[in-house]
């Protein structure tokens, strides 16, 4: 018994010791498991260089991110490149393997019993046949018992009378021009376009067949050309390329003068695929060269006016008229800057401005940045008073079209000058509206206001900066001493400096750094300016003067380049702005081929089916308000040079 009792109690104490030890292990266990669990990701022990790893692995993951943002933007790029590349190459593949056609016209004559025919060359397309008359014509809408009768029709018609004909156009004839010939009378066109049916179309001899109502020889030209099927659809492919230059230019993919010739040469490949290539005379001939000369002609003028100090001496001035006072000297720097921009051009007349203004603005303690946006505004306005104020105004005033309407530089400028005085007080009074609740001086001089600044990023960078770590805290610490630092710095300037300087203690600083460099050559440019200036507004009354705005400008600057003595021409020519020029030079190509693909036609048309939908009392009111506020919203997305294009010619077609 007493063995069993013994027995019992090993027993006991076995499993005593067995659960103790499984207990150790167990303690043992869990506690292993939160050394795990607390290990880093490296599997290192915590230590307090941990968030200093951690600030270092976020450092690593912004580095990685922005390699991947230029990665991304690397294959972007390329992308862009490769396919603007495609487009480029494919257009001249296309351009290339197309040859161009002559497009002299026929002149044939016909009379009442005795058609007029014309065969139709073999070996082009012929699923739509355009022929362009030209002759003593009126418009279709016109009636008229005076008619030619076109149609296209099979070469059996000499033989037999039941053959394949297209559907018949009729071409009203204006009879008091109707006898003379074509070059005796001012030519009148017509285009008619015949879509040929398949029987037709497989006819190897077809050939235009013209019938007139009248009794007397009318003559007159006809020019022709075949295209394929496909180009009815001329009027969205045509839409397409002028959205592509559009968007090009809108999000500044490439620069805009690189949009406009690609987008040129894409006009003039989709012309060549439907058999409508042109020649390079006639590519040529689309380029208005009285606007590239004008503009040529003022970029000259300028550039050798700028050079005199003119623009900062008449800034010093309005600072000395208005004795430092910030309201006065604006008024006068945003009158100079419109009154100026009516006649040179505006973007140039901002760049000359606004060194000096920036000065002026730093000794008056002014925000410079609201004082430039006034005179942005006002140059603008300004800028719209003349026809060589802004480039969309030479535009207008040099088309071709307009011209032919009797509007030149004398009434043009006469219309918009009278409107632009009323905008420019609306101008200054919703100017002076704006900045009433706007603090136009600055709180501190520039000085004081830098080391605010800088203060302020050095107290942002260590507000950045994790207090976790021994190391975050003192490099926290050193950012925080360097703003305070800065501070006291500020403090100290603050309590030595005077308020104000009086505005006549900076005036001769002011006027011995912004004067007139050269009075002779600005006696001369003025003399030169003010010449062009008055042959702009007499050509068109002076019965003997033959010259156009274009002549005139550049005649003046090759005059005053003349008495201007200039040694350096290279470092003249440098300053035109030739890229604007071949802006204007590729714009003019891509708008004529959109117009011959008919887009700037079915704009129009449209555009005028719309308006004379309204009561005719409304119909004017209407498209002054459609093209004011079309223009409006336009232009604060587009480009307003490419727009005024072409707007241009689809106003003439309206």
């Amino acid at each position: 018994m007493a063995s069993a009792s013994l027995n019992e109690c090993e027993d006991g104490v076995s499993n005593s010791q067995t659960s103790t030890e499984m207990q150790t292990l167990r303690i043992s266990a869990e506690s292993s498991r939160q050394r795990t669990d607390s290990l880093d990701s490296n599997g290192l022990p915590p230590t307090e260089t941990t968030p200093l790893v951690t600030l270092e692995r976020r450092q690593s993951e912004k580095h990685k991110v922005k390699k991947r943002r230029s990665l991304r933007q690397a294959v972007a790029k390329n992308l862009k490149v490769g396919l603007l590349f495609f487009a480029v190459l494919l257009s001249a593949v296309v351009f290339a393997l197309e040859p161009e056609r002559e497009r002299m016209p026929h002149f044939l004559v016909a009379r009442k019993g005795v058609p007029a025919q014309l065969d139709i060359a073999a070996g082009q397309p012929r699923g739509i046949i355009t022929a362009k008359l030209q002759g003593p014509f009126i418009p279709t809408e016109i009636n008229s018992t005076h008619y030619l009768t076109v149609v296209v029709r099979d070469g059996r018609a000499r033989a037999n009378s039941s053959v394949t004909t297209s559907k018949q156009q009729l071409v009203h004839l204006n009879m008091r021009e109707a006898i003379t010939s074509v070059d005796e009378s001012e030519p009148h066109f017509v285009k008619l376009t015949f879509y040929l049916d398949k029987n037709l179309e497989r006819k190897t001899d077809i050939h235009f067949h013209i019938e007139s109502t009248e009794n007397e020889s009318v003559t007159f030209g006809l020019y022709y050309h075949g295209s394929p099927k496909v180009a009815e659809w001329e009027v969205i492919y045509a839409g397409l390329i002028l959205v592509f230059v559009y968007v090009l230019i809108v999000f500044e993919f490439v620069h805009r003068t690189v949009a406009a010739m690609i987008g040129s040469l894409m006009a003039l490949a989709v012309l060549s695929a439907l058999n409508k290539r042109p020649t390079l005379e006639e590519v040529m001939e689309w380029i208005d060269y009285e606007t590239l000369c004008l503009l040529f002609g003022m970029m000259t003028i300028v550039t050798i006016f700028s050079g005199t100090g003119l623009f900062d001496y008449a800034a010093i001035k309005a600072y000395k008229i208005a004795k430092g006072r910030a309201w006065p000297l604006i008024t006068m720097l945003v009158l100079f800057s419109g009154i100026v921009s009516a006649f040179l051009d505006n973007v140039t007349t901002i760049l000359l401005m606004t060194p000096v203004t920036i000065r002026l603005c730093q000794v008056l303690n002014l925000d410079p940045k609201n004082v430039l946006i006034a005179e942005v505004l006002f140059s603008n306005i300004g800028g719209t008073a003349t026809a060589v104020g802004d480039p969309p105004n030479v535009i207008i005033v040099s088309h071709r079209d307009i011209k032919a309407h009797g509007i030149n530089f004398a009434n043009f400028t006469l219309h918009l000058s009278i409107g632009i005085c009323f905008c420019m007080v609306a101008g200054y009074v919703a100017l002076r509206i704006m900045y009433r609740s706007l603090k136009l001086e600055n709180s501190f001089s520039p000085k004081i206001a830098e080391l605010k600044r800088e203060a302020e990023i050095w107290r942002r960078t260590a507000n950045r900066v994790p207090s976790v770590s021994a190391e975050e805290k003192t490099v926290k610490a050193l950012l925080l001493q360097k703003a305070a630092k800065i501070e006291h710095n500020m403090r100290q300037k603050l309590y030595h400096e005077t308020s104000c300087e009086s505005w006549k203690e900076n005036l001769p600083n002011l006027e011995d750094k912004y004067r007139v460099t050269d009075k002779i050559l600005l006696i001369k440019s003025t003399v030169v300016l003010v010449a062009v200036i008055l042959l702009f507004f007499s050509y068109s009354f002076v019965s003997g003067v033959h010259v156009e705005l274009g002549w005139i400008a550049v005649l003046g600057a090759l005059w005053l380049i003349v008495l201007a003595d200039v040694h350096q021409l290279e470092f003249l020519l440098e300053k035109i702005e030739w890229a604007t020029l071949l802006f204007f030079a590729a714009l003019f190509i891509l708008m004529e081929a959109l117009k011959e693909m008919e887009l700037i036609d079915f704009i129009g048309d449209n555009t005028a089916s719309l308006i004379k939908k309204v009561p005719e009392e409304h119909q004017l009111l209407v498209a002054l308000v459609l093209i004011v506020w079309v223009s409006a919203i336009a232009s604060s997305f587009i480009d307003n040079i490419p727009f005024t294009t072409a707007m241009v010619k689809l106003f003439c077609v309206i």
